[in-house]
């Protein structure tokens, strides 16, 4: 006797989005990010696609990196030279979209909102975190800008080396390494959500999806969610 496989059976078994929808998407989105930090399963688990326009509605994407999701305030945060060329885009068009996806887990999150500066402090606390060569970097780089030779932006850092004091040995310790600032030309942007999606990847590309949208403008706690076809 031939015992036939049901294609439905893992579809059927398969742990998919939370029944009911949780009245809003921030807690779950910020689970995942989460696993993805503590399980490593694939590098630079906080990078996200940051996906911007000029006035005139001309797209520009790239990849940066996710620093904070923040449930309470449905936002999350990035860092960037404020004179790159998203920088630039926000600042004309503040309307921003972000992708997250985490290959391994099988998950995704696309999220649309405004984006907006952070406070010069919570800039100032996240660069004194940095690496030293990162804060360093901040100082040599023209994001975008042309650069004829790579030695050229190494000459660059050790002139930043030298303005401030810092000797190679203050690579090799924590302590005693004098203060590199924060440029003003650098920070952070917090997005606030407009609208997310959740997706978990399916048999049969039988996807689970789901959509919490926010009036634009209201800046409220309620969210709309719907259960959306993959």
């Amino acid at each position: 006797m031939i015992t036939l496989a049901d294609p439905l059976a893992e579809l059927r078994s398969r742990i998919g989005l939370p029944t009911p929808l949780p009245a809003t998407p921030m807690p779950l989105l910020a689970a995942w990010f989460e696993d993805a930090q503590r399980t490593k399963d694939q590098p630079n688990t906080n990078a996200m696609i940051l996906a911007t326009a000029t006035a005139s509605a001309v797209p520009s994407a790239r990849v940066v990196l996710c620093k904070a999701i923040e449930t309470d305030s449905a936002s999350l945060v990035f860092y960037t030279n404020y004179t790159s060329r998203k920088a630039c885009e926000i600042e004309a068009n503040p309307r921003v979209a972000c992708v997250f996806h985490w290959d391994s887990a099988g998950r995704q999150a696309r999220l649309e909102g405004r984006a907006e500066r952070v406070s010069e402090a919570e800039s100032d606390a996240y660069f004194r975190s940095r690496p030293l060569l990162s804060r360093l970097g901040a100082w040599a780089s023209e994001q975008g800008r042309p650069l004829d030779r790579r030695a050229d932006l190494v000459d660059r850092v050790r002139a930043v080396m030298k303005r401030f004091g810092v000797g190679l040995h203050h690579f090799a310790v924590s302590r005693g390494c004098p203060e590199v600032p924060r440029p003003p030309h650098w920070g952070g942007y917090r997005v606030h959500a407009a609208a997310v999606e959740l997706w978990l990847g399916g048999g049969g590309r039988l996807n689970d999806r789901a959509v919490w949208k926010r009036e634009a403008g209201t800046g409220g706690p309620a969210w709309n969610v719907t259960r959306i076809q993959p």
